[in-house]
């Protein structure tokens, strides 16, 4: 479960004061959370008080529902989270999805053998729709990948397709993409090449070259968040650290890059902060809390 560490020294809420943004979106890993899992309670303490003082506090991930709701429950997030790199809209506090895009399956199938001819042979999963839906990897990605997602936290372990087949079998949200001898960058940008305007390829992290709906990112999930909350672009601080978060920084008023975050990233923002294990969120949002910012 991920809580904020007891021996955090933290520092208490700030009174509600004249924030200036009325929604700030963190992506979760490499940015909300420490690299142990947990958030320290500084950071929870920025993000209550900017709640406090108005503002709404939305989760955007590249993680599906199934690989994301038990990390909100931990941290006792009530809120709208943006999943599986904007395709999914998920209500935490009443464990519900509200809205999901799919990725269509022909399209996908097409698209692969295209890459494949064009780059060789592929490792592959596949991430299904729903509240419970399961990554399924084909053997190669198993082999290649698989180790990193088996018995990591209370995440669902993937499962292993007996063939490719099964991967196409049911609705599924995205694909992933793994090749050999290169790196997740090259692997992305060889496979735009071939793809072109088909389908969306992004790098959510490290060995996670992503497959997804053609125009589909979290900036198009978090602006469907915003306009069920009211608020806009022109509200939005936004915070994140690898290229899939770089659509939501651009959306938002003021995008924040962590530290640490992928050189794409740290380019297109307004603002770098420190890492996730060094409060960057908090701070940034304590100095706008302050009564002389108002």
């Amino acid at each position: 479960m991920t809580t904020a560490a007891p021996d955090d020294p933290g520092i208490p809420p700030a009174l509600p004061q004249r924030f200036p943004y009325r929604l700030v979106a963190t992506d979760l890993d490499g940015t909300l959370l420490r690299s142990d899992g947990t958030i320290s309670r500084r950071t929870r303490n920025a993000l209550t008080a900017a709640q406090a003082a108005g503002a709404h506090h939305i989760v955007a991930t590249g993680r599906s529902v199934a690989w994301t709701r038990h990390i909100l429950d931990g941290l006792g997030y009530r809120g709208l989270a943006v999943c599986g790199q904007g395709s999914q809209l998920y209500h935490a506090g009443e464990h519900r999805l509200l809205t999901s895009v799919t990725l269509d399956r022909a399209l996908a199938r097409s698209v692969v053998a295209r890459l494949e001819a064009a780059l060789g042979p592929l490792a592959l999963a596949s991430n299904r729709d729903g509240l419970d839906g399961d990554v399924i990897m084909d053997a190669r990605y198993e082999a290649a990948v698989g180790a990193v997602y088996r018995g990591e936290g209370d995440n669902p372990d993937p499962a292993q397709a007996p063939d490719r087949s099964v991967l196409f079998a049911e609705p599924i949200i995205k694909m992933y993409l793994h090749s050999a001898g290169r790196s997740e960058d090259e692997l992305a940008a060889a496979a735009r090449s071939v793809a072109g305007d088909s389908v969306g390829i992004v790098v959510s992290g490290e060995a996670l070259v992503e497959m997804l709906p053609l125009g589909l990112t979290k900036a198009t999930g978090l602006s469907l968040a915003a306009r069920r909350l009211g608020v806009r672009a022109a509200d939005t601080i936004a915070f994140g650290d690898m290229p899939n978060d770089i659509p939501m920084l651009e959306w938002a008023a003021h995008g924040v890059a962590m530290a640490d975050a992928h050189a794409d990233v740290c380019a297109v923002a307004d603002e770098v902060t420190a890492g996730n294990d060094a409060d960057g969120i908090a701070l940034v949002l304590e100095p706008l809390l302050r009564p002389e910012h108002g």
